[in-house]
């Protein structure tokens, strides 16, 4: 089992930025490749991005590409998105997820975070 807690969200202006974390707890961090995932009302989830077990390797969707950075540092735990030059169609409750492997489909989550609320005022 692997437990994960989303925190960071809030309110901003659109431009501004934000810096998501999701503290994990249980079976080995490592272990696992992580994503960020988001939902909009009415939308479904879609992905964000994902990063390596070790870090080394990232994936990014392309509405978010040159704006967010995922990070993660091992050592803590911990799984970070930075967001930057945010837009109100950002505003969506964001999750961490683990998976076995890389990968931008949701499917391949087996744990998921409660979420954490952005919203992006115009």
């Amino acid at each position: 089992q692997v437990q994960l807690v989303e925190s960071g969200g809030g309110l901003v202006q659109a431009g501004g930025s934000l810096r998501l974390s999701c503290a994990a707890s249980g079976r080995t961090f490592r272990d696992y490749s992580m994503g960020w995932f988001r939902q909009a009302p009415g939308g479904e989830r879609e992905f964000v991005a994902a990063i390596s077990g070790g870090g080394a390797t990232a994936y990014y969707a392309d509405s978010v590409k040159g704006r967010f950075t995922i990070s993660r540092d091992n050592a803590k735990n911990t799984l970070y998105l930075q967001m930057n030059t945010l837009k109100p169609e950002d505003t969506a409750v964001y999750y961490c997820a683990a998976s076995r492997i890389t990968t931008v489909s949701r499917h391949a989550y087996t744990y998921w975070g409660q979420g954490t609320q952005v919203t992006v005022s115009s």
